[in-house]
């Protein structure tokens, strides 16, 4: 899936270093940030149905349904953290300003979900496959090594699967439903049958449609900013809602519906539905498809229900790794991991990272039984995060929430918090998996911090306040008269000198970027900790410095911009965009490398997106 850019800048709205606001691309529109949610929470029906029938049978109902209406609770908070934290809102990002360590421990249950949801998503691709059940755990290690090698060349070559899967998945749903309508009944129903603790205990272990929330709330930072609002002052928040609410909708009504399509067949098909309860969904197309078409048409469509939720599972599969990958390599270069996780191989790819999304949800799959205890494990991950960040957010009297929505936050908070107990008392392999994570994760930061000379020491509230990085106060450079021109190169090419004629003859401000191109996302903005600089990287350090040497000879002022990205065309933009730029210069070493230094379709992707008040000129 498409994945935000992670470049040397702060949150919009901070001054960046040196001085100058720069801000990430804000390129995700509210219809690509649901399709990439729903790639995430829209595949927790494929499996979240079947394991209330092996809860509770036929009196399920009630369980899917509570679990829906949490659900959507949980999506309403998420747009008030949303509109709160527009550069991020995820677990790590939002308790830092609570805890750093608090945020750590929050990341660290992402890892154990985003471990888990690879594992489970592609064992659950693997049974809607109709892949048999003693050839699923090799099938799904297979396939997330396959993913991991895809991730090898950076995001850029997996694709955005779940971007053109939505719309089949919804639309097979759909059609399920549609068959399905003229024989829902209540005649199967039952009310549950025991007692609080029995039914408690089933709803705790069905939770499993949660987790995509984190992932909306990671993609603040670049999500596009509502009408009206500014780099410095954004607001997402209409973006987020847009976002949100139409694939919460989408999620609870299909999977209350399909829960009751489940429990409107005939009570003799009990034995298969049990056996068939890791592809629920596709046994439900066979049989609505037998019974308005016939079986030939059963047994076709739930081949092509089979396929669209299976690769959609995939798609999670590749999700969840790329989240890894992101989420690791975000903290080690905060600071919270060891700095050889920040290493990349020739893709931009992070080594390190990269080996341990790919290892630990192969260690987990060769060690789960089957989806049933891949699920035990699930929960404990996605709702611990999801606790933390309510839960901080609660109790941060800084973020402006209206009393009734702080309560609710509250209220959610507390019954995650239960669900969370209730996890790590009833299911003793999630709890041991998720110390095992945790501990280890706080072992490597410890020994990343001691390696860093970092040491950990209590000071008055006094004193704190005046060595804390927020209270530094920011300041922006102000421009004299004349025209500003950014140009942006890899080496030191003829274009360089030509920008600099240029500037002395119009008198203005020469901005000299340099963009280092790197294959991975980043689950929110770069705050805090050892931002990257111009001067740790050989090639920038040489041309900024002949740059500024060149600027001082002749009186232009020079202002040397660096840049991390996955997308060098989009930051181009921004930036031309952000400092108002009047020309914007590419260029290369050779006229017939020009192809080669702007990759597929960048140059082109420049002059159609760049205003028309900004000049391009491309010089070779």
């Amino acid at each position: 899936m498409s994945k935000p850019e992670a470049q040397s800048a702060t949150s919009p709205g901070s001054p960046a270093p040196g001085g100058l606001g720069v801000h990430r691309p804000r390129n995700v529109d509210w219809k690509r940030a649901a399709a990439l949610l729903y790639g995430d929470w829209g595949t927790s029906k494929a499996y979240v149905i079947g394991l209330a029938f092996v809860a509770a049978a036929w009196s399920a109902l009630p369980i899917v349904i509570a679990v829906c209406v949490l659900t959507a609770v949980v999506g309403y908070n998420y747009i008030l953290v949303c509109r709160h934290f527009p550069d991020g809102g995820g677990v790590y990002s939002a308790a830092r300003s609570q805890s750093r360590l608090l945020a750590v421990m929050g990341a660290l249950l992402l890892v154990a979900n985003f471990t888990v949801t690879a594992a489970m998503s592609g064992w659950a691709a693997m049974s809607y496959f109709g892949v048999p059940p003693e050839g699923v755990r090799w099938a799904t290690l297979g396939i997330i090594l396959a993913i991991g090698v895809m991730n090898y060349f950076g995001p850029k070559h997996t694709g955005s699967f779940a971007i053109w899967l939505a719309l089949p998945m919804v639309t097979a749903v759909v059609l399920i439903i549609a068959l399905a309508a003229p024989h829902l009944t209540t005649a199967n129903l039952e009310a549950p049958h025991q007692g609080f603790k029995a039914n408690w205990l089933a709803f705790v272990g069905v939770i499993l449609a949660l987790s995509g929330v984190e992932a909306i709330a990671n993609l603040t930072g670049v999500m596009k900013l509502d009408p009206g609002s500014t780099p410095d002052a954004p607001r997402v928040a209409q973006t987020a809602r847009r976002a949100i609410v139409p694939v919460a909708i989408e999620v609870v009504l299909g999977t209350t519906l399909l829960g009751w399509a489940m429990l409107s067949l005939p009570r003799e098909l009990q034995p298969q539905m049990e056996q068939r309860w890791e592809d629920m969904v596709r046994f439900l197309a066979e049989q609505y498809g037998a019974r308005a078409f016939g079986e030939g048409f059963g047994h076709v469509f739930g081949l092509v229900v089979g396929v669209v939720v299976g690769l959609l599972l995939l798609s999670a599969v590749n999700t969840a790794i790329g989240a890894l990958i992101g989420l690791s390599y975000m903290m080690a270069r905060d600071g919270e991991m060891p700095r050889s996780f920040t290493r990349l191989n020739p893709h931009g790819v992070p080594w390190i990272p990269l080996a341990i999304a790919v290892a630990l949800p192969l260690a987990v799959t060769a060690a789960a039984a089957d989806l049933q205890a891949l699920a035990g494990l699930y929960a404990i991950g996605v709702v611990g995060a999801i606790t933390v960040n309510l839960g901080t957010c609660a109790f941060n009297r800084q973020l402006p929430l209206q009393w009734w929505e702080r309560g609710l936050m509250g209220l959610t908070f507390l019954v995650l918090f239960a669900v969370e107990l209730t996890i790590a008392k009833t299911k003793t392999d999630a709890l041991f998996f998720a110390c095992c994570v945790v501990g280890a994760g706080l072992g490597l930061r410890a020994w990343a911090q001691r390696r860093a000379g970092l040491r950990t020491v209590t000071v008055p509230e006094h004193l704190a306040a005046s060595v804390a990085p927020e209270s530094t106060p920011g300041w922006k450079l102000h421009l004299q008269p004349g025209q500003s021109i950014l140009v942006a190169a890899r080496g030191l090419t003829p274009v360089l000198g030509f920008a600099l004629e240029e500037a002395r003859l119009r008198q203005g401000t020469l901005y000299v970027l340099y963009v280092k191109e790197l294959a991975v996302s980043l689950p929110g903005p770069l705050e805090g900790g050892e931002r990257p600089r111009w001067q740790d990287d050989l090639e920038a350090t040489r041309i900024m410095t002949h740059m500024l040497e060149l600027g001082r000879q002749n009186g232009v002022q020079v202002v040397p911009l660096y840049a991390v990205s996955e997308d060098p065309a989009a930051t181009i933009l921004d930036l031309s965009a952000t400092l108002g730029i009047d020309i914007l210069m590419l260029g290369a070493r050779h006229r017939r490398t020009l192809a080669q230094l702007f990759k597929g379709d960048v140059a082109n992707r420049v002059a159609r997106e760049l205003p028309e008040n900004i000049q391009l000129v491309i010089y070779g």
